[in-house]
């Protein structure tokens, strides 16, 4: 009966983890969705021009494993951001989002330094980068188990519910 208890726990605890990494925004993880990306194994650059609440394509063809430079230009006058998750982890970040406008650490147009009523507050999400207007920044990626739901979106409150979301489709690597 205690080899029983201690297996069931042990359960209890490994399911608690992955639910977690997969759900992930919140600490920052998003092990569910892939994980950062290093330059050595960029296969392919993809250009992404943000304009205000849109992006230049509706989605993005990856291949399981792919590693991805992603080179985000902001075109528009607002901030935005290239997020990488699922619908769930967007409307969790989108509430981080709406918290950190609320404070002050940032505005409709601009990131402020991650100051807040305060307190520090950094947007430093390994799968997202926030892109002020003018700006372009990089975002390497490696794209894990292939998710049907997986986007890329900018959670600026508001910005995700006007359309400014796109979806990744998965292809199949022609090396095998």
């Amino acid at each position: 009966m205690h080899m029983i208890k201690i297996i069931l726990l042990a359960a209890l605890v490994a399911f608690g983890t992955s639910a977690q990494a997969d759900v992930g925004h919140s600490h920052g993880h998003a092990s569910g969705v892939g994980s950062p990306g290093i330059v050595a194994d960029v296969s392919r650059t993809i250009e992404v021009e943000m304009t205000d609440n849109r992006y230049n394509m509706p989605d993005i063809e990856v291949v399981k494993g792919e590693t991805v430079r992603f080179v985000i230009h902001n075109g528009g006058h607002l901030l935005h951001e290239f997020n990488i998750g699922t619908p769930e982890m967007h409307n969790a970040h989108q509430a981080e989002m709406l918290e950190m406008m609320q404070s002050g650490a940032m505005s409709s147009t601009r990131m402020h330094h991650g100051h807040g009523q305060g307190h520090m507050m950094k947007h430093d999400d390994p799968n997202s980068v926030l892109v002020n207007p003018g700006e372009r920044k990089e975002l390497i990626w490696r794209f894990g188990r292939e998710l049907k739901s997986l986007e890329f979106a900018c959670n600026v409150p508001g910005h995700y519910q006007s359309g400014m979301v796109g979806k990744f489709q998965w292809g199949h690597d022609p090396r095998g």
